[in-house]
């Protein structure tokens, strides 16, 4: 580091934490230089030649000359194998036990000295030489993974055992498209290049073009005329996926298929593939890696943050300001200026003299608080978590057996080990402080984790310590699976604590299975158009790796949106799971009223539409948990087969029956916005349009364009009063419509019930009908019929 790049770092961070980070960034150096193992001379290895195989259910053991793949296919049709040993356990990626393999299929010989594994929905063939291709059950490939290659660590002319790098590179069809890896700001398509897999705090607010960002998983979607299909590494070692799409017709008229190339720093090479439509991929992978969490009813509405209230007073003038305004709120959260020092479990007496008071104020107005909760603890003597941390031995330790510090904003800090289950109980019992201040729930920050390096790595030695649920190992493994752990802790506790309600947590950092406790948002994304964009990328990419409940800082983290740019952002954030603004400590205003009377009443009309969908978010919200399928979808989630749907990335679709499409370009009125198949409806004027398509729709700054698909049923909230309506858009003539339903039951644990409606055209009326076991009835409820003139 440079003399400019100290300078930037003390005036970043402070002169006093910019020296802390100076010496924390040497201190990580040397650690790691004494402890890591030095990259010496290495032995390349490939599988080599079939040697025989060992049947088993579902599949069986394939070996070759230099290693061996297992190979298992469950009765669902979800595919695993991994290479020299590695089995599906221990992993933090799923839920539980892995599926049961399917009894029905079998090893058996296939063409040029290969094997396969034929099951009713895939077929996995294996060459000679180790490459393994998964068919449809008609024998189109959908992918094929060469012979993997490992470099081993050669110590005294013997390869080291378990500590091999790996390069695994895959082929699939040529009119492919990816998805997927995470939180990607340029996404949700990912084109050619680089992707690290290795959760990063950006340093400062991003915009599309920052990689990697807080959230990465080895986790694949891919999309092709041929069908759609789920790869997951099972690997949370530091990596990089490089992608290239295909071409058909290149060269000689042949395609070149598109490629991915995954390449691990170590850990077991094992991966698992989901076949299927989009939905029933999603299905699975929710099966493997655990259903999401449901958040509570009132996570569903809008969320006002901010770091730097300040005060309990400042906090009555906002929610003050949103009643006085007529705006709905359902939320609000405290950032780190409400800690005592920016210490985790306290609070500033002087600011928050009577904070559960104020919570109990506020919750008789509809208002929750929420509170941040970093896992870095001050590590100072007299400290009261940080003195129970070590009597519990629950910091993470270097080689030496002493404690790993850090700098986080209380200073000089040590970190919690949550992959030691003794650690994750010690710390969840430590939100029973949260609760008896009033708080309903957390959000879990700077738990990639963070440390304020003024040069390297800004997170923990590789070197340092870890339990990993007893095996142990460093923070190469432990690094992507440290916010994930951290999730289960705080959620694990939450329950515990307070049965009786559903925990609401959202984690900035998190890997492959953190659905089961939460959901994330997007982290400190810039403020500008290509941050408004990117917002999108995130929350659409997100829910294809299985995270439904996600959304981004509305407005953007830092700076001073314009009211345009605030307006539509917000417009956007109104359709999204998770809506909440949120800004840093020196940025501008997020509050509505601050952008004039204009924005005021377009954000008023927005708001008021948000909470009119609440009942069918509620139900957005339970489907996900029953079948994985994420709130917002990629336009192509019905039709993947359409190649100019996989394309494009600025609309989505929020459950099966709406279509959104925001404005995310300065200026625009009006803008293109591509149909899938079938009529859909102008929910502002009412006008239908055919599908497929593109059509050219009115955006005046008062709203942005969302459609509503022919012969849908959707719960909404009544306009007189009523709790529950059921507004239904006429089906087109000949065709037939419907929808399902989940009551609200709570914030408790009551299962809600599926009600599924249909609808159709009988001489010219619309008829409404709920579909159950017995039949068909009227409904219960309300009916609204809106379209064709209604």
């Amino acid at each position: 580091m440079d003399g400019r790049g100290l300078v930037r770092s003390v005036r970043v961070m402070g002169s006093v934490q910019g020296l802390r980070g100076v010496r924390a960034a040497w201190r990580q150096r040397r650690t790691d230089a004494r402890a890591l193992p030095r990259r010496g001379a290495e032995r390349a290895r490939v599988p080599g030649p079939v040697d025989g195989v060992e049947p088993a259910p579902g599949g069986g053991t394939v070996r070759f000359a230099r290693s061996e793949l297992r190979i298992s296919v469950s009765a669902g049709g979800t595919v695993f194998w991994g290479w020299d040993g590695a089995g599906p356990l221990p992993s933090y990626g799923l839920a539980g036990e892995p599926p049961e393999p399917d009894p029905r299929a079998v090893l058996e010989p296939d063409t040029d000295g290969g094997w396969r594994v034929v099951s009713e929905r895939v077929t996995v063939a294996v060459s000679r030489h180790g490459a393994v291709e998964v068919r449809t059950p008609g024998g189109v490939v959908l992918r094929r993974d060469l012979p993997p290659r490992w470099w081993e660590p050669v110590r005294d002319g013997t390869a080291e055992a378990g500590a091999a790098r790996w390069v695994q590179r895959s082929e699939v069809p040529a009119d492919a498209r990816f998805f997927g890896l995470g939180g990607r700001a340029a996404g949700p398509r990912l084109r050619d290049g680089s992707y690290r897999l290795w959760n990063t705090d950006p340093k400062a607010p991003f915009g599309p073009a920052e990689d990697p960002l807080y959230i990465t998983m080895p986790v694949q979607l891919v999309v092709a005329d041929a069908g759609t299909h789920l790869t997951f590494y099972d690997n949370s070692w530091d990596g990089r996926v490089v992608l290239a799409e295909g071409e058909e017709g290149a060269g000689s008229g042949h395609d070149r298929p598109g490629t991915s190339e995954v390449r691990m720093d170590g850990g077991p090479l094992r991966c698992w593939v989901v076949v299927g439509t989009p939905a029933r991929v999603l299905h699975g992978w929710a099966a493997l890696t655990g259903a999401p969490a449901l958040p509570p009813s009132w996570a569903l509405g809008p969320q006002h943050a901010r770091w730097g209230f300040g005060s309990e007073r400042e906090v009555r003038r906002v929610v003050d300001g949103y009643r006085d305004h007529g705006l709905p709120l359902s939320v609000l959260h405290l950032d780190i200026d409400h800690y005592d020092g920016h210490r985790v479990f306290t609070v500033d007496r002087e600011r928050f003299p009577d904070l559960p008071g104020l919570a109990d104020e506020l919750r008789e107005r509809g208002v929750r608080l929420v509170s941040i909760v970093d896992p870095a603890v001050k590590a100072e003597p007299g400290e009261p978590v940080y003195e129970a941390g070590r009597a519990a031995g629950a910091f993470v330790r270097d080689d030496r057996g002493e404690e790993v510090h850090g700098v986080v904003w209380p200073g000089e800090c040590v970190y919690p080990d949550f992959t030691d289950p003794a650690v994750r109980e010690w710390w969840g019992a430590l939100y029973e402080e949260r609760l008896k201040q009033g708080f309903s729930g957390v959000w879990h920050d700077m738990n990639e984790p963070v440390s304020f390096a003024a040069f390297g790595d800004r997170t923990l030695p590789r070197s340092a310590r870890h339990r990993l649920e007893g095996r142990g190992g460093d923070h190469r493994e432990a690094h992507n699976v440290y916010g994930l752990t951290m999730a289960r802790a705080g959620y694990e506790g939450l329950r515990r604590l307070r049965p009786e309600e559903r925990p609401f947590l959202f984690s900035r950092s998190g890997w492959a299975g953190m659905q089961r406790y939460g959901g994330t948002w997007s982290g400190d994304v810039s403020t500008g158009w290509p941050g408004l964009r990117a917002s999108l990328a995130l929350v659409l990419g997100l829910g294809l790796c299985g995270v439904p409940y996600s959304g981004p800082d509305v407005g953007g983290f830092d700076g001073s949106p314009s009211p345009e740019l605030f307006l539509r952002w917000y417009q956007l954030g109104a359709w999204l799971p998770l809506f909440r603004t949120h800004a840093a400590i020196d940025a501008g205003r997020r509050e509505p009223w601050e952008f004039g009377p204009d924005v005021l009443a377009h954000a008023r009309v927005a708001l008021a539409e948000r909470e009119r969908m609440r009942p069918y978010f509620v139900t957005l919200s339970r489907l996900a948990r029953m079948t994985g399928a994420p709130y917002v979808r990629p336009l192509w989630w019905g039709t993947p087969e359409d190649r100019a749907l996989r394309d494009c990335e600025d609309a989505f679709l929020l459950g099966d029956s709406l279509l959104v499409a925001p404005v995310l370009s300065r200026g625009t009125d009006r803008r293109a916005v591509r149909l899938p198949r079938g009529r859909w409806y102008d929910t502002a004027t009412g006008e239908a349009y055919e599908g497929p398509g593109q059509v050219l729709l009115d955006a005046p700054l008062s709203r942005i364009p969302v459609l509503a698909r022919a012969g849908a049923v959707l719960p909404v909230r009544g306009e007189d009063g009523e709790d529950l309506v059921l507004e239904v858009w006429a089906p087109a003539p000949g065709r037939t419509g419907g929808g399902l339903v989940v009551r609200d039951t709570g914030d408790g644990w009551e299962p809600g019930e599926i009600e599924r409606y249909q609808s159709r055209l009988v001489d010219g009326r619309v008829v409404v009908e709920r579909v159950t076991d017995d039949g068909v009835t009227e409904p219960d409820l309300p009916v609204r019929v809106r379209g064709l003139g209604a």
